[in-house]
């Protein structure tokens, strides 16, 4: 058997460590109004509920948004959402820490005392298209 050249080896090592990236498709529900803007952060475990690197921002529109977030490496992805109505980048909160505009999580996990864990929300993002589902919360 003829052995690889540096440049073969190098190539073929390229490719089998090449990670595959898919599109989540993340479908809101209840979206109150078409005022201000979705604002949805796809996290993975390390980054959870902190500043997470991908996401997306689309125009609200009332009752249901689905927005595609391309380029995704295979693994374990929480995905949130919140309902932007002013516009102020932020999830507004009222005096008590409750917030008082629409939020949500990825499996329809809930935030009644206090944020859900990643496992609750991870939704497995493979080769293909994966599909995460987010019922706002108001």
């Amino acid at each position: 058997m003829k052995p690889l050249s540096l440049t073969a080896l190098l190539a073929a090592l390229l490719v089998s460590s090449a990670v595959p990236a898919a599109t989540l498709q993340v479908k809101v529900d209840g979206v109150a109004s078409d005022k201000g803007t979705l604002r949805i952060a796809v996290c993975d475990q390390a980054s959870f509920l902190k500043k997470c690197a991908r996401g997306a921002l689309v125009p609200a529109k009332a009752g249901s948004v689905t927005v595609d977030v391309p380029d995704l490496p295979a693994g374990a992805w929480a995905v949130m959402a919140y309902h932007d109505e002013n516009g102020n980048r932020k999830l507004d909160r009222n005096a008590m820490g409750i917030p008082t505009e629409g939020f949500g999580f990825s499996n329809g996990a809930t935030a009644r005392s206090g944020p859900p864990a990643f496992a609750k929300t991870a939704v497995t993002v493979g080769a293909t298209t994966a599909v995460a589902a987010i019922s706002l919360q108001y």
